[in-house]
């Protein structure tokens, strides 16, 4: 396929150097397109691993003395014991995709599409706004990432590839958002009504002060989105290499918004501003008295304050209860994992926490311990990190994850007196890494692209690739610079 003029007089490379760019980088691409056709034909779907996990942790129980009923009851007991967790966090992705298919933000996304002029630069322009969004919410930059995307690649003068922009898009997910706003581990540390009492007691309330707005987060954050940002412009194919997404078999004309009218008079109600205006007058009013009374930080912290001005926000934005309907019906399958695998992490939790061996000890107090006797104050970070990543592969859930590992690794963070914040966040940055090649994430990103897991891991691959070591390094050296 033939090179844009514009692309070679925006890159200033020529046609050759743009095919040996795609030469070069096709071995990194190769290699994961291996690794996702092993993945597809051995790796089963993440809820086996939940329940892997959970039979894992029973056997466990049974090798420290622990009783059978006792491992029952533990199980059973914690079933349902994050229940308004989980509602919380299917709400994170429902208001998010909210938001993001609305028709202010559709125009939005128009506007966005008009700004590079080049396939390479889209491409990077696609992972600017993934991650920006993703320090908001991390549902909405998925779907706002993969409906820019859409947009782009209905542009011909930029000859973009459809699979690494779609990549791109996930990099919201995939680098930084546990580092914003809709981070679970974070925001669950931060909300006592939320913190089951198996963490509470190891660590109290740890406010977000302490956890994302350090400026050692931040400035992780932006370290991390400029070198993405980088990467995927020179990993990005380039003259002949180029798929666009119709050499992907993928129609983009279409959009998932679709503009309705009424077709009888009781239908005013469904369409009609009015009411819309009068709610979220009400929610205005909520958090005027909020601001008011706890002060911006502390409203912020909330996670139901979280949930609730984005359903406002995306009520608002759709102007209409017919609009905003139908997009939270769309909305819900992306919570579908949240839903089903969460109460499993509940019980994992009190197993690991409440029940005791016949040395009455918890398998929380074994990890923890055997953590202290293989790191000290300086590789913590490393260690957890690189223990939190491996599982993150197998456990593809920032907040229910964090449930399972919190209690371990805040008692080891505590016993060797390091920031209990940043232990938060050595878990937030290296949760994330593993989404970069698992796809149980990608699955609300890959409906709105209609492609298929296989065909962008080659990039998020190469993404891993260069974030890994940066996200390990900058753990372990930001940590020199917190005292407990």
């Amino acid at each position: 396929m033939p090179t844009d003029v514009s692309t070679a007089a925006v890159t200033g490379k020529s046609l050759n150097d743009q095919q040996d760019t795609g030469e070069s980088q096709g071995g990194l691409a190769r290699l994961a397109y291996g690794f996702t056709q092993w993945a597809e034909k051995w790796f089963p779907d993440a809820f086996v691993f939940v329940i892997l996990t959970t039979l894992v942790v029973t056997i466990a129980d049974l090798a420290i003395g622990a009783a059978p009923l006792e491992i029952a009851s533990g199980f059973g007991s914690g079933f349902w014991s994050l229940i308004p967790f989980t509602l919380q966090m299917a709400m994170v992705a429902i208001t998010g995709y909210v938001v993001a298919s609305s028709p202010p933000c559709t125009r939005l996304i128009a506007k966005l599409a008009s700004v590079p002029a080049s396939g390479p630069q889209a491409v990077a322009w696609v992972a600017f706004v993934s991650m920006g969004a993703s320090y908001l919410n991390w549902a909405l930059s998925l779907v706002l990432g993969g409906l820019l995307v859409r947009a782009l690649a209905r542009r011909v003068d930029l000859h973009m590839d459809y699979r690494a922009a779609s990549a791109a898009a996930y990099l919201g997910l995939g680098s930084t958002w546990a580092l914003g706003l809709s981070s679970s581990a974070a925001m669950l540390q931060a909300n006592p009504l939320s913190l089951p009492k198996s963490i509470s007691d190891i660590s109290g309330v740890i406010p977000l002060s302490d956890t994302i707005f350090l400026w050692q987060s931040v400035v992780l954050y932006f370290a991390l989105m400029i070198m993405s940002i980088l990467v995927f412009y020179f990993a990005a194919p380039r003259g002949r290499h180029v798929k666009t997404a119709a050499d992907m078999g993928v129609d983009v004309t279409s959009e998932l918004t679709t503009d309705q009218k009424p077709t009888r008079p009781g239908d005013w109600f469904e369409f009609t501003p009015v009411l819309p205006i009068l709610i979220v007058l009400l929610a205005v009013g909520y958090f005027w008295s909020q601001f008011a009374e706890k002060g911006l930080l502390a409203t912020v912290s909330s996670l139901n304050n979280y949930n609730f001005f984005f359903l406002m926000l995306g009520l608002l934005l759709h102007r209409n209860i017919r609009s905003f309907l139908v997009a939270v019906s769309k909305a819900v399958p992306t919570a579908t994992g949240v839903l089903i695998q969460f109460p499993f992490y509940g019980a994992i939790a009190a197993m690991l926490t409440h029940v005791v061996g016949s040395d009455g000890v918890s398998i929380s107090h074994h990890l923890s311990a055997l953590f202290v006797s293989i790191a000290n104050g300086d590789t913590f970070p490393v260690v957890i990190g690189i223990y939190s990543a491996v599982l993150g592969f197998l456990v593809p859930s920032g907040g229910g994850k964090w449930i399972i590992e919190a209690p371990y690794v805040l008692q080891a963070a505590q016993d060797m007196q390091a920031h209990m914040g940043w232990a938060v966040q050595v878990y937030n940055a290296a949760e994330a890494l593993p989404n970069l090649i698992n796809p149980f994430w990608m699955l609300p990103l890959l409906g709105i692209v209609k492609l298929q897991a296989r065909d962008i891991v080659g990039f998020t691959f190469t993404q891993l690739l260069f974030s890994a070591p940066v996200v390990m390094f900058l753990l372990w050296f930001f940590a020199q610079t917190l005292s407990p």
